[in-house]
């Protein structure tokens, strides 16, 4: 059944798009499926209809993202064509998603964690540290006056998110929200792109120009100015080669007084029989790799690293005393480091002008 929006912004004809949100519907018979035209800007919203796994709102202004957002949720795929995600293959948003506690999983991705935490359940303790480590950096960034954030593998949405811990030291923090999974991108934008200052845009981590150079960033974030990149707990998915060079690439645009939040899993003190167990489980979809804490160390080069420098994500500030009850036989590490250069609350971006409130006659 077509949408309200759709039947009263386009009554007659059916063009392409018409047709496609039909076949959709079809496909997906669990989700009401239409499109909205606001202010001269298309999106197209997918609602379950009725309780269950996986998203139950999706926004989005591609139809083939959206298919992508809903993939297994419906009926058979067109025929000759191959979905955009295959939700019987383990997906490593979703796998992170369900180690930490989230709701936005399936079968594959499940099966996949258990098989790591049959045997070290501390990662999903570790897991959660590196949420916590996240969070209180963030904050301590944005207490140093920076108000622009740049989230690179943000993943699947998780409270507090990045734009929510900003916001509430300065509710003029900006947050660009960067991911190249079409299934990140579509739940991010239904649920971290409804308030202000907030963007969702593609991107690889692996080609850091290009996501610096992607319009809907630049218009909100000002790459003249001090800005703190995130590169949380995703660089162990890339090759050594790829992910030095992603930093520092990262770090080489970073204008002075910007920081870097970086953390990764480390094979210095992880147990080689866990290393093996994650690269089986994420096989086929993700490498893994695990590098020594001087390596990642060599991610801050030229930076001046905040107290107490590169730790356990855990011991990063912690609000608490560490509680492990045995050495874990998982670590990952992270630091926040800053580019030397001038203050950060000496060079605060302008805030957006407002229109002025009209004078009572």
């Amino acid at each position: 059944m077509a949408g309200a929006h759709d039947r009263s912004q386009h009554p007659a004809g059916k063009d392409d798009t018409t047709t496609s949100l039909i076949t959709l519907r079809a496909d997906f018979p669990n989700f009401r499926i239409w499109r909205e035209i606001t202010t001269g800007r298309t999106r197209y919203v997918a609602r379950r209809l009725h309780p269950g796994p996986g998203p139950h709102t999706v926004v989005t202004d591609d139809l083939t993202e959206l298919r992508a957002a809903l993939g297994g949720e419906g009926a058979q795929a067109p025929a000759g064509t191959t979905p955009a995600f295959d939700v019987t293959r383990p997906n490593i948003a979703r796998i992170y998603n369900y180690i930490i506690g989230g709701k936005d999983h399936h079968a594959a991705d499940r099966q996949a964690a258990d098989s790591i935490l049959a045997d070290f359940p501390e990662v999903a303790q570790v897991a959660r540290a590196n949420r916590d480590f996240v969070t209180r950096a963030t904050h301590y960034v944005a207490t140093q006056g920076i108000t622009q954030f740049i989230d690179v593998g943000a993943g699947l949405p998780a409270e507090p998110a990045v734009h929510q811990t900003a916001q509430r030291v300065d509710p003029a923090c900006r947050v660009a929200y960067v991911d190249n999974d079409p299934l990140v991108l579509a739940y991010a934008r239904a649920v971290l792109a409804a308030g202000p200052g907030v963007v969702v845009v593609p991107g690889d981590m692996r080609h850091p120009a290009g996501i610096l150079a992607t319009p809907d960033l630049r218009l909100l974030i000002d790459l003249n100015q001090p800005v703190c990149i995130l590169l949380a707990s995703v660089l162990h998915f890339l090759t050594p080669a790829e992910a030095d060079a992603t930093v520092a690439a990262f770090r080489a645009a970073m204008t002075p007084g910007s920081y870097l939040i970086a953390s990764a899993g480390t094979s210095t003190g992880t147990s080689p029989a866990l290393l093996d167990r994650l690269r089986s489980a994420y096989a086929g979809t993700s490498d893994i790799t695990g590098r020594t804490s001087e390596e990642i160390a060599d991610w801050f080069t030229g930076l001046d690293l905040v107290p107490p420098g590169l730790v356990d994500v855990d011991a990063w500030r912690p609000g608490s005393p560490r509680r492990w009850l045995t050495p874990p036989a998982a670590r990952i590490i992270g630091a926040v480091g800053c580019k030397p250069g001038r203050s950060a609350t000496d060079t605060r971006p302008p805030l957006p002008r407002r229109r002025p409130a009209p004078r009572a006659s």
